[in-house]
């Protein structure tokens, strides 16, 4: 039976199958999961920073994602929608797995029915409607555990931004056209009104630091076969409109390069207050995309020779299927690589989502949304006594 070489060739792949099986199912068990959970309305920078700081904490982090109604109960209406949220957290590349209708009081049976090892939240306290904080049964539990919030960005403070923009619905002049409706307010009325409470609206300062940039950057060179696709835009309040077109972009190639304009370019050719985020608050967002591998901050709005031929050979550039505006001397941005051949346009189903379409369901529901910025502002104001008792507590009992 020893010799019998037909039959050791037949034991040996099946031996080896059950080794390397078992050697699966240990690898699974011993790669450590961690849930985070939220609203992630108007996903922004500052959510991807959370779930860059949790990814690092293990190896697979899973998200839930609040329905709209918990939201409405617990926070107020959100802008986007659950199923839009659900998307834009899918397309950030630090997630593994997207949960939907998460319950939004976070508890050790939902950790445990996803095989969650731990519970990461940044160091504010979250509140339910009734005051009481989120975490509790899983801070109870030992399962919980904090990472850095990123300061001066927020939903409540993007909202506010948009809100911003004009005084109040009534002082819209009549739209005789088929402009957005952002387009037909006298921005030159200023809001009383913001999320911090001030009186004058401000563009953000935000500079991220060359760590951080670095943090979000994946740090991947094109391979010399790779076909470089470059794509450019704002990417205003960064939605999911934006992440299909990059998606499909990234179809057309093997590396995605991301041009993101300059505010002063942007408020050339858009007007108004556009843009609403800032040049580095823009880029981080796209950087936090899975699809995208590299990104030009404050790239030219007309594609160059210097961009194609530059660190990158560009093979293909490509835009969506919206509106062109021209250059400010009346020129295509897009004329060399028309001219070269290397120019694709894209469909992009989730056209209808752009940044206007963001800003009109704020300005077409506007009471809702003060009134919504209001209760979160006090809310908030809740949260961060709560906050400084327990510290109080904490540092008393140490």
């Amino acid at each position: 039976m020893g010799t019998d070489k037909m039959a050791t060739a037949e034991r040996k792949p099946i031996r080896y199958g059950i080794y390397q099986t078992a050697a699966a199912v240990m690898f699974c068990l011993m790669r450590i999961r961690v849930w985070v959970d939220g609203c992630f309305d108007m996903m922004h920078y500052g959510h991807a920073n959370a779930l860059r700081q949790a990814k690092e904490m293990g190896d697979i982090l899973v998200v839930g994602v609040h329905n709209d109604a918990d939201i409405e109960t617990n926070k107020g209406v959100p802008v986007m929608k659950e199923e839009e949220r659900y998307a834009a957290v899918a397309a950030c590349k630090w997630v593994d797995e997207v949960v939907p209708n998460a319950p939004y009081n976070t508890t050790v049976e939902i950790l445990k029915e996803h095989s969650i090892d731990f519970c990461v939240h940044g160091d504010d306290i979250t509140t339910m409607a009734d005051g009481t904080d989120c975490y509790q049964a899983v801070k109870d539990a030992g399962l919980y555990k904090e990472c850095k919030r990123t300061e001066g960005v927020s939903t409540t403070e993007l909202v506010g931004r948009m809100l911003l923009m004009t005084r109040d619905h009534h002082k819209r002049r009549p739209s005789t056209t088929a402009e957005p409706i952002i387009a037909t307010f006298d921005t030159r009325e200023l809001a009383p009104f913001s999320a911090n409470g001030s009186k004058v609206t401000t563009v953000s300062h935000f500079l991220p630091t060359s760590r951080r940039i670095v943090q979000f950057s994946e740090g991947r060179e094109p391979k010399a076969t790779d076909k470089v696709v470059y794509v450019d835009g704002t990417f205003d309040l960064f939605h999911v409109g934006h992440i299909e077109f990059l998606k499909r972009a990234k179809a057309l190639g093997d590396f995605l390069i991301v041009g993101v304009h300059d505010d002063q370019t942007v408020n050339a050719i858009k007007g108004s207050n556009y843009p609403l985020m800032n040049l580095h608050e823009r880029a981080l967002s796209v950087l936090a995309c899975r699809y995208v591998d590299e990104v030009i901050i404050g790239a030219p709005y007309s594609v160059t020779e210097e961009l194609l031929n530059g660190e990158y050979k560009v093979a293909l550039v490509a835009h969506g299927n919206s509106h062109l505006e021209k250059d400010m001397d009346g020129r295509d941005p897009y004329e060399l690589p028309k001219k070269l051949g290397i120019y694709r346009e894209i469909d992009t189903p989730n056209a209808t989502i752009t940044t206007e379409g963001i800003i009109n369901r704020i300005i077409e529901n506007r009471k809702i949304f003060e009134e919504r910025q209001k209760r979160k502002n006090a809310k908030a104001a809740l949260e961060r006594q709560k906050e400084i008792e327990e510290k109080k507590m904490a540092t008393e009992t140490a």
